[in-house]
């Protein structure tokens, strides 16, 4: 298992997050296709903040199942957190924010969230 930094643009909030990428997700829906986030969802406890907790801010829309994480400082989305249809809780990491991550080598699926 490979353990992946990221931050949002400012550098106020940084991160870790552990998993293999094996694939993004690109949705439609009306945030995230403004956002350009590609997404990678693991399990919540991957997800280990490291600074800028408290300049994380959150948004909810919808159903408000999905606390979409931005910063307050520089308004980059590196992440959001939900629970999946099991109850377990859940990241979706924006891949776009992980450092050193080749995204032409991920396969990405497409997602019709404009759809829900």
């Amino acid at each position: 298992m490979t353990t992946h930094t990221g931050s949002c643009h400012c550098g106020a909030v940084t991160y870790e997050v552990d998993g293999d990428i094996d694939s993004g997700l690109d949705c439609n829906c009306s945030i995230c296709r403004r956002k350009g986030a590609l997404l990678w969802f693991v399990p919540r406890e991957a997800l280990r903040i490291h600074q800028g907790e408290d300049a994380l801010r959150a948004y909810t829309f919808n159903k408000h199942v999905i606390q979409h994480r931005f910063c307050g400082t520089c308004g980059m989305h590196p992440f959001g957190e939900g629970t999946d249809p099991k109850g377990n809780a859940m990241a979706a990491i924006n891949l776009r924010c992980l450092d050193g991550v080749d995204l032409s080598a991920i396969p990405v699926h497409h997602f019709d969230g404009a759809a829900l």
